[in-house]
């Protein structure tokens, strides 16, 4: 490790929130009408204290010492129960809830950049916090009144944890396959006897806190199958007692196993045993059959907390090797000036290539970044917009951005950690230096919460053709009005025009895709679907750095301290390295997306 990693820049959150993306003008609408930049401030800079000082400090520590399986137990790291306590003490669990609840009821941009810093300095720790935040906001948002007294307090309060407890065994992603089954009991309303497994269960179980309550999909007996048949259920680990709500009995409900993942070490993984001795029992959440539909809430939270963490992930990477290049000398100029010190060896930085891969890390972490604050917006307007047009407009946008939000930061910031191994050299290839750590960190991203192919389906095949493209259309309007904007800094016509002429190709293309799978070629439309979403992605991180580079250049019209200066004008060179360079790649990408090259769907199955 090279000095004091900075994790993420208070300077870029800064700059995104109110430069770029101005969400003061949230504090407009009622819900968040008390707070303002001192409120929010206050929370980021504490977000970001605990991170770089107790967090970070544990990061390889809590990867060298994982969690154990001890006698049927989880045993978490022995820090854990104590990053856990400060993590609810600062208020992630509640930060974006409502005041009625216990809430600071935060704008999701705020608290969105707050939870880049924590994860930035140790995801698998932030994982225990934020999988309660959701799981304790669906029973808030679809629970009954007595589920909400007998659960939530105690989530939110911080003395229980929470899970999404999702797929099995046989199924995978396939979650209309789930065995999971719900037997109702005699003369116990919406309470039932839950027998099954389930694995990758996050957080699953742990030794810190009196109980765990699993948000559980499960079948009824006698419902249909697949996905229109499944219920939701809150499955403790520890269940209150009949007539003494305040004491806890076991619940049946077992830890199968531990998975033993090549990262994310802090955060255990495990396997659950529901009902072995025919004795768990589950609590209906919501009405029945309709558990797919409320769990998506939780899941489409997690889908940008993934997005999320492989940013914050690439930006703990990305300032570690900037440090690493500054101090590290090796070779000479490739310009050999003469002068005193051309004699001796340069330092990283000093070097195109190094500067190049420098460069495509900034580009991919902050353009994510961006993405992210974009759509945590989206998400704010959606639930607090006082019009209700403006509300189904964001929401629009947000559904059809979180797949890209997701899986352009998990992809690319897989590549941008590669880039700081890369160069570390040959340092970069061992465990006493930090990136090898942050790439089996990051390799998970585009697995969890759904694999880049899934949600690229869901882009293509969904989203961007619902109600006859809306959404698609509205984007469109969005970029459109963007690129007017920065239309207006002649420095910045080149990065406009490009950016047009994609959006157009996009568009273009997205009506031969759809109008292909309208007449029944759904092979056709869908088979190159990662390569389309690769594209779209391409676009819409272009248009976040339109966004920044024309923040960037009203900001450089102004007098500037050189370092400031110097600032501003590294962000229009990225928006220019990202237009130039990835753009031009659309092109490819949107042939073989129209051509339906077909190679890998004609390999013989005995030919592989």
């Amino acid at each position: 490790m090279t000095g004091s990693n900075p994790l993420v820049r208070d300077r870029d959150v800064d700059f995104l929130l109110y430069e770029v993306h101005n969400v003061l003008d949230l504090c407009k609408l009622p819900a968040f009408a008390e707070h303002g930049r001192e409120t929010f401030d206050l929370f980021l800079r504490s977000a970001a204290k605990l991170a770089r000082d107790s967090l970070f400090p544990l990061f390889r520590e809590m990867d060298e010492q994982p969690a154990r399986l001890v006698d049927g137990r989880v045993h978490e790291h022995p820090k854990m129960g104590e990053l856990y306590a400060r993590m609810v003490e600062l208020g992630i669990v509640t930060a974006g809830r409502p005041e009625e609840v216990g809430g600071a009821q935060l704008p999701s941009c705020i608290t969105s950049m707050a939870y880049l810093y924590l994860m930035a300095g140790n995801g698998g720790a932030v994982g225990y916090p934020l999988l309660t935040a959701g799981a304790g906001h669906l029973i808030e948002s679809f629970g009954s009144d007595a589920l909400r007294e007998l659960f939530l307090e105690r989530m939110y309060g911080g003395s229980w944890s929470g899970t999404m407890a999702l797929t099995e065994p046989q199924a995978g992603s396939s979650l209309g396959d789930i065995t999971t089954s719900a037997s109702p009991i005699e003369g116990r309303e919406d309470v039932y006897r839950i027998k099954g497994n389930k694995i990758f269960i996050s957080g699953g179980d742990h030794q810190f806190l009196d109980n765990i309550v699993h948000l559980t999909l499960a079948r009824r007996v006698g419902d249909p199958a697949g996905v229109k048949g499944i219920s939701l259920f809150a499955v403790p680990r520890m269940r209150p007692v009949a007539g003494a709500p305040e004491q806890l009995e076991f619940n049946d409900v077992h830890t199968s196993q531990l998975v033993h993942k090549i990262g994310w070490k802090g955060l255990a993984s495990l396997g659950l045993s529901y009902g072995e001795n025919e004795d768990c029992r589950g609590w209906l959440v919501g009405k029945p059959c309709q558990g797919l539909r409320y769990m998506f809430q939780m899941m489409n939270e997690a889908r940008l907390l993934v997005g999320a963490n492989a940013t914050a992930t690439a930006s703990a990477a990305y300032h570690e090797s900037l440090a690493y290049a500054r101090v590290r000398t090796q070779g000479r100029r490739l310009d050999r000036r003469t002068g005193a010190d051309s004699s001796g060896p340069v330092a990283l930085i000093e070097h195109p290539d190094v500067r190049r891969m420098l460069l495509r890390q900034k580009a991919i972490v902050e353009g994510s970044m961006s993405l992210i604050v974009a759509s945590a917006r989206y998400a704010d307007l959606a639930e607090h917009h006082e019009d209700p047009a403006r509300r189904e407009q964001a929401r629009l946008l947000l559904d059809m951005l979180t797949p890209v939000t997701k899986s352009f930061a998990a992809e690319r910031g897989f590549e941008s950690t590669s880039l700081a191994l890369q160069i570390h050299g040959g340092y970069g290839y061992s465990s006493e230096y930090l990136p090898e750590l942050w790439m089996r960190e990051q390799r998970l991203n585009s697995i969890h919460e759904g694999t880049t192919a899934i949600h690229s389906l869901d882009l293509l095949g969904r989203k961007v053709v619902a109600k006859g493209g809306q959404a698609l259309m509205t984007l469109a309007g969005v970029i459109g009005a963007d690129i007017q904007a920065a239309h207006q800094h002649g420095e910045l016509v080149e990065l406009c025009e490009a950016v047009t002429h994609e959006l157009e190709r996009t568009g273009k293309l997205t009506q031969v895709l759809g109008a292909r799978g309208l007449g029944g070629d759904v092979i056709g439309m869908l088979a190159h679907s990662v390569d389309y979403l690769t594209l779209f992605s391409n676009l819409v991180v272009a248009w976040q750095w339109l966004r920044i580079a024309g923040a960037s250049c009203k900001a450089l019209q102004g007098p500037l301290a050189d370092e400031r200066r110097a600032y501003y004008q590294a962000k229009v060179e990225a928006a220019r390295y990202w237009i130039r360079t990835e753009l031009a790649d659309n092109a490819r990408l949107a042939k073989l997306c129209e051509s339906a090259e077909d190679s890998y769907l004609k390999v013989p199955d005995a030919g592989w």
